[in-house]
């Protein structure tokens, strides 16, 4: 299903299956953007929350002159220095364009500066961003990229604006369109090691320094067993949601996709190991010509490790996309 002007993938070896591609993540470790300039944006947010959002903007050791900013919006308990953040912030900028590594509301370095937290359906926090950055930096116009959760908030932002939506472009990787069902697949057996680590890593996110939360949120967000629990006695109940099979169906990327009128990359992998493929082959693709989907067989859960380069596949796909459309 990838269009003709996109790269074929073909996993790198040893990464041959979703789990080693996925697992590999974990090894790759990028600790510099030099020669590139970084500097960290404190961008208020106007809710009456006082919550402010941190992002460390970087700049181009060589500026391409009328590049877009580029918006990187990581996954669940990521942040600005996720590994796949910081591959494809240093792809962009050697290729002249400025990047955005944010922050959501409450994960990394925002935590201390968030009393609330972010969520998958969170599309007005993204909303809101782009009504704060500074006139200079969205000049020549503004890309994104989502990643995993990231990928679903800004998929459900790109349909609730349709057409009047202020960027150029936009790509998601690895997201999960259906967020119950991708937490069922979560929660199987064969992927419990996964589940139990991103379930702490949550839990440690939820109530770290910053956070807002009774005395019963605590108890409950450290007493769930799954993420389901988590989301149903904590992200639900905060945030106006029945329960959260509610959350998940009023939030669900799916419900929004038809209506994105931007051009819009979707990019994922048959054997992620977090997100049923079959949602991707399921989904019809030909009903909005502003999607472009670019699905693979192989690659696993925000990996993309192929033949032919160290960068990984999904990188030089969207930057691609970005710059030929």
């Amino acid at each position: 299903m990838n269009r003709p002007d996109l790269p074929p993938f073909q996993p790198r070896f040893p990464w041959w299956t979703g789990d080693l591609q996925t697992i590999a993540n974990r090894l790759r470790r990028l600790d510099t953007l030099a020669p590139h300039a970084s500097e960290r944006l404190k961008l208020p947010l106007p809710d009456g929350t006082g919550d402010t959002l941190l992002a460390s903007l970087d700049r181009p050791a060589t500026p391409r002159p009328g590049s877009p900013l580029a918006i990187l919006i990581h996954g669940l308990t990521g942040c600005q220095d996720s590994r796949y953040i910081f591959s494809m912030a240093r792809l962009l900028l050697d290729r002249g364009s400025r990047v955005l590594r944010l922050n959501l509301r409450g994960a990394g370095p925002s935590r201390a500066l968030c009393g609330q937290h972010y969520y998958a359906g969170r599309s007005q926090d993204f909303r809101a961003l782009l009504s704060v950055l500074p006139k200079e930096l969205t000049a020549d116009g503004v890309v994104a990229v989502g990643y995993s959760l990231g990928g679903a908030m800004l998929l459900k932002y790109l349909g609730e604006e349709g057409k009047a939506a202020p960027l150029l472009a936009a790509a998601s990787v690895s997201a999960p369109i259906d967020l119950a069902v991708t937490c069922r697949c979560m929660m199987r057996p064969r992927n419990r090691l996964y589940h139990r680590y991103i379930l702490d890593l949550m839990k440690v996110e939820a109530t770290g320094e910053g956070a807002i939360v009774s005395p019963e949120e605590r108890a409950a967000i450290i007493g769930s067993r799954t993420v389901w629990d988590y989301d149903d006695v904590f992200i639900a109940p905060r945030y106006g949601f029945a329960s959260a099979e509610d959350y998940y169906e009023r939030c669900r990327p799916t419900r929004f996709m038809g209506g994105i009128g931007i051009p819009t990359l979707v990019l994922a992998s048959f054997d992620d190991p977090w997100i049923p493929g079959k949602l991707y082959q399921e989904y019809d693709w030909g009903m909005n010509p502003s999607l472009t989907p670019a699905l693979t067989e192989h690659g696993g859960h925000v990996a993309f490790h192929a033949t032919g380069s160290r960068q990984p596949w999904s990188d030089l796909v969207v930057a691609r996309f970005f710059e030929y459309g």
